[in-house]
């Protein structure tokens, strides 16, 4: 598997900004689009788990801790069937015993299986690893797996999908995305685009970023100023949805599901 970089930012539309006009910007929606739309990293993420364990998934006779009762818990409280959570387990257990059979996966796993290397620094993954850590001890249990994948369903409602998203970007969790994190972001784009920019051209980028999201001129961006302008701007949320997740257990081979 090749190396998953953040999707949204090319040199073209690099250039697109920097060139545009007289100080570097482009229209307001362009430049909120295409930051905001960078930083969902997750349809990429999850994409890379499906098509590394359906290439290389075996059918293992370990015990599995989870029962029948807690799948059928599982399936109640998200939008997948049964017999969907028991494909997602064979997902997880695939990449939860990558480097540590412990039926857990760890962060060094998960960055395996996308990137091939345990090691190195990938902002977005980071970001993406601890919004799936909901209980913030260091690894993600199957339960976890599930209920944040369950966001990316089809049918998820759009709001979960909004708020979802929103905590992604709240670097600092304190329910707003201030300046100094919308900055994190931007760079981390740049740094992983291969882009160069001075420190006022960033920060122009940066203020005009927050401009088009900042609705109510606080110098900050609320939950609120959030869906304000997924509203406006839907395409947004086009990658918080992976279509293959109501058909998952075509992903891997039928005898699995026997």
């Amino acid at each position: 598997m090749s190396s998953i970089s953040s999707p949204a930012i090319d040199t073209p539309t690099t250039k697109h900004i920097m060139t545009s006009d007289s100080h570097g910007l482009s229209d307001s929606r362009t430049i909120g689009e295409r930051v905001c739309a960078a930083l969902t990293p997750l349809m990429v993420a999850v994409a890379g788990c499906l098509g590394y364990c359906s290439n290389s998934v075996v059918q293992e006779n370990k015990r599995c801790p989870y029962t029948a009762e807690d799948f059928a818990t599982l399936a109640a409280s998200t939008r997948f069937t049964i017999k969907e959570v028991e494909a997602l387990h064979v997902l997880f257990k695939r990449l939860s015993s990558t480097l540590i059979d412990d039926g857990f996966i760890h962060k060094e796993e998960l960055q395996l299986a996308l990137f091939q290397t345990p090691n190195g620094k990938y902002f977005f993954f980071d970001r993406v690893f601890d919004v799936f850590d909901q209980k913030r001890n260091g690894v993600i249990e199957f339960d976890e797996f599930v209920l944040a994948l369950s966001v990316f369903h089809p049918y998820a409602p759009i709001g979960e999908k909004i708020d979802f998203a929103f905590k992604l970007y709240d670097l600092n969790q304190t329910g707003f995305i201030g300046r100094e994190e919308v900055k994190q972001m931007v760079v981390a784009i740049l740094i992983e685009s291969d882009v160069n920019l001075p420190d006022d051209l960033l920060d122009a980028i940066v203020d005009k970023t927050i401009a088009d999201v900042d609705k109510d001129s606080d110098g900050k961006i609320s939950k609120e100023d959030w869906k304000a302008f997924v509203s406006e701007n839907p395409s947004l949320l086009m990658n918080m949805t992976l279509p293959y997740l109501k058909d998952i257990t075509i992903v891997f081979p039928s005898f699995l599901f026997k």
